[in-house]
């Protein structure tokens, strides 16, 4: 028997297979290190770590942070890579100042100034924006 459910505006049929997203994984050099700075930033739960990934939740999210060997962080601008978004409310300057003090450095190049591009330890840019979806 069909079962629909209200997801946002829509009706989803949850009695098919469907996918939702479980995780983000951020690969790196040092799992330890990057998942102890999205923790701290986030003020998220260190869920687990292994010999070679570790896994921090903060508001339903979970970020998994994978070492890889020779690991080499992603060119922003220039290259197509998923980064993510941290809603920050007006605080923009005192988060950015908070993030870079735990590690984060901010990106050479400010697409714009409602928000602040910043790279984590790993090199990997994330935002912090006033704005949510």
């Amino acid at each position: 028997m069909p079962r629909a459910v209200r997801r946002y505006d829509h009706l989803v049929d949850e009695s098919s297979p469907s996918l939702r997203v479980a995780a983000v994984s951020l690969d790196c050099a040092d799992h330890r290190e990057l998942a102890r700075f999205y923790a701290r930033l986030l003020e998220g739960t260190l869920l687990w770590t292994h010999e070679k990934a570790a896994a921090v939740e903060s508001g339903g999210v979970v970020l998994v942070m994978q070492r890889i060997e020779d690991y080499q962080p992603p060119v922003w601008p220039g290259t197509s890579i998923v980064h993510l978004d941290l809603h920050g409310g007006a605080q923009i300057d005192q988060l950015e100042r908070r993030a870079v003090a735990l590690g984060a450095q901010p990106a050479q190049t400010q697409p714009d100034s409602q928000w602040r591009v910043l790279l984590d330890p790993a090199g990997h840019p994330f935002c912090i924006t006033p704005f949510t979806p």
